[in-house]
């Protein structure tokens, strides 16, 4: 530890209780990786304030000695997001968890960025209200942390990402000061920062407050289940539900290695000799919903689905979505290691990119479990390993890699919800030329003139992509010499 790090660990000792701050290998050890375990790093140490004055105290001081600061929630990110980096100090939000607002007359609450996913709907349930988005962590991740990667979740195809249902955000800037940004109305003058917020990854401020839109329970909500014997055919199907004009609350699909381990971790029923599962979900008032439901298992029917079955009640409703919900656990039973991919591509796409996916499994000797946000194109194809076995984390690195290099081509991006962090900083420069990472840095120069929050996450250096060669530079020079310290 140099000196500068030495003052750093006096300073935060002079904001913060004991308790508050870790430092020991021991205690720093449990935040060395978000759950992307495959990247890790042990930070400086790890600051845990109470109350804001503290966090706005840690910042000053970090900024003041030039030391990195990544914010961290519950650490449920799948891209490497929150991993430290060496020399820098996590700044956790983990107590910053309390619920400061419930307005039922503007449908809107305000929580701190700590609050789980799932409590702000359990808190408001009494109200007839719940919030819309819903990763399959929502009972773990964190509200700030689906601001900073614009979370989605089952239900986003009808109501929207993280950003579409976040109407003010509390920022703590890297000058140690706050700034706000939205509130309780629908629009606000001026840019759009609000939105610029969402996905940003810790790059450009820190998330302290939230204000959501709450939403009205729907009177009735059904899942339709449809079974195939074709994969191709359960992705064609989707594309069919949304071409007959239906706008589904949820549609989601899985493969038989999916529906194989949700159902034997999960215990729902799913048809377990299917090559692939269609879930399609509908709500609004009765007379409405039935009439959907009719038209979806037309359309079902008629894609070639070998079975189709209706939730009879809520409890049905709840079981056939438990399976889906917990089909990256049950998965993680069927082999020492999975990489979970995440990208998005357009619905036309998916048989394609199903067929493709097939076939590269079977050249890396990878099997691979698909899971999809189907109805918005978003994938998480699970890719099945074992890090014990030499080479085989790079066999399936560069497995993935192809398969974000395939959304790219086929229209779509290389994210859906998880974010880039470290993960996919190399398909960053598949997606994106130097125009448009000029523009991504001068934003982040910006906010964090020094590069303190975050850095090496979300957005690559132009030096990096140049040297994979996948970008053009003009007459050997790098456009925007100045941003080259990112």
């Amino acid at each position: 530890m140099d000196s500068k790090q030495q003052q750093i660990i006096i300073d935060l000792q002079a904001i913060l209780p004991a308790a508050s701050l870790l430092t020991s290998k021991e205690a720093l050890t449990p935040y060395e990786c978000d759950g992307l375990s495959i990247h890790k790093g042990l930070p400086l140490a790890v600051a845990l304030p109470e109350t804001l004055a503290q966090a706005q105290a840690i910042v000053r001081s970090c900024t003041k000695a030039k030391v990195p600061i990544i914010s961290r929630g519950a650490g449920t990110g799948l891209a490497g997001g929150a991993m430290p980096t060496q020399g820098a100090v996590v700044l956790s939000l983990a107590k910053f968890n309390e619920i400061l607002e419930i307005d039922e007359h503007n449908l809107t609450a305000t929580v701190q960025p700590g609050v789980r996913n799932l409590v702000i709907s359990q808190a408001v349930a009494h109200l007839n209200l719940y919030y819309a988005p819903d990763p399959s962590s929502q009972i773990a991740c964190t509200i700030g942390g689906n601001v900073a990667e614009n979370s989605g979740g089952v239900h986003c195809l009808k109501y929207g990402l993280t950003v579409h249902n976040v109407l003010g955000l509390k920022i703590l800037g890297i000058d140690g000061e706050i700034f706000e940004l939205g509130g309780k109305a629908l629009d606000n003058v001026g840019y759009d920062l609000l939105a610029l917020m969402h996905g940003s990854e810790g790059l450009l401020g820190i998330v302290v407050e939230v204000t959501v839109k709450l939403l009205p329970k729907p009177e009735l909500a059904q899942v339709v289940l449809a079974a195939f014997d074709d994969v191709e055919k359960a992705g064609q199907s989707v594309g069919d539900i949304i071409a007959a004009g239906i706008v589904p609350a949820g549609l989601e699909m899985m493969d038989a290695l999916a529906i194989q381990a949700a159902e034997a971790y999960a215990h729902v029923g799913y048809p377990i000799n299917a090559q692939a599962i269609v879930l399609c979900e509908v709500d609004g008032t009765t007379n409405s919903v039935a009439d959907y439901i009719a038209r979806v298992e037309k359309v079902l029917h008629e894609a070639g689905a070998t079975e189709v079955r209706t939730s009879q009640d809520e409890v049905q409703r709840l079981q056939f979505w438990a399976g889906r919900k917990a089909a990256f656990p049950a998965v993680g039973r069927l082999a020492p290691d999975y990489y979970c991919m995440d990208g998005t591509i357009p619905k036309a796409k998916l048989p394609e990119v199903l067929k493709q996916i097939s076939v590269w499994s079977e050249a890396f000797g990878l099997p691979v479990a698909n899971v999809f946000h189907a109805g918005d194109g978003n994938m998480h194809p699970l890719i099945l390993y074992d890090a014990n076995k030499a080479g085989e984390l790079k066999k399936t690195e560069a497995f993935g890699q192809k398969i974000l290099e395939l959304c790219v081509q086929v229209g779509g991006t290389i994210t859906g919800e998880h974010g880039v962090g470290v993960e996919k900083l190399d398909a960053m420069c598949v997606q994106f030329g130097a125009a448009e990472l000029s523009q991504f840095l001068a934003i982040k120069d910006a906010f964090d003139a020094d590069g303190l929050l975050n850095p090496g996450k979300a957005v690559p250096s132009l030096h990096r992509c140049a040297e994979l060669g996948r970008m053009h530079v003009h007459n050997g020079q790098l456009p925007h010499p100045e941003l080259e310290r990112f």
